[in-house]
């Protein structure tokens, strides 16, 4: 079990760390790193995810890969580098209210200052619940929010490498 995973705890624990790391840089750069670090993870996933399952073929399956082989390697790469993620971003915004509290009033200008577009486009009673659901926001749910946007493009990104770097033994 461990030949198969051990290049997706490497890649995966490593993405993880990097996306904290942008994160805490992109805090001192703007009021909300929240938008730009998701930016970041679209980059780093599929990178992350290919250097695991293209490593786990060449060194650890002699050159072959099977599309179920791709598909959990990947697998446990993304889901690794989404809880890392999680969980650095979640410690940061408990032992920075400040941080928090930024990210939140970024939002809720945001949400005000396009208020008529989103009304027009969804109605009143969709931006109202949106409103209130910022106005009750805690630190999870932006940690969670990033973790999430690290597991659904993972995904898709898995089944394109993992079909890609697909070679069977003939």
């Amino acid at each position: 079990m461990y030949k198969y995973f051990s290049t997706a705890y490497k890649f995966g624990g490593f993405a993880g760390i990097l996306s904290i790391l942008s994160f805490i840089i992109l805090s001192f750069l703007y009021p909300d790193p929240t938008n730009l670090n998701l930016v970041f993870g679209y980059v780093i996933t599929p990178v992350a995810i290919y250097l695991a399952i293209k490593f786990f073929k060449e060194y650890s399956n002699t050159g072959y890969l099977s599309f179920a082989e791709g598909m959990s390697v990947g697998f446990v790469t993304y889901i690794l580098e989404a809880l890392v993620s999680l969980g650095g971003i979640w410690i940061i915004l408990i032992v920075r209210p400040d941080l928090f509290g930024q990210i939140k009033d970024s939002k809720l200008a945001v949400l005000s200052t396009s208020k008529e577009s989103i009304v027009s486009q969804v109605g009143e009673n969709s931006f109202n619940m949106t409103l209130e659901s910022i106005k009750n926001m805690i630190p999870w749910d932006v940690a969670l929010n990033d973790a999430l946007w690290k597991i659904i493009p993972g995904l898709f990104f898995t089944i394109i490498i993992s079909i890609i770097l697909r070679k069977n033994p003939n």
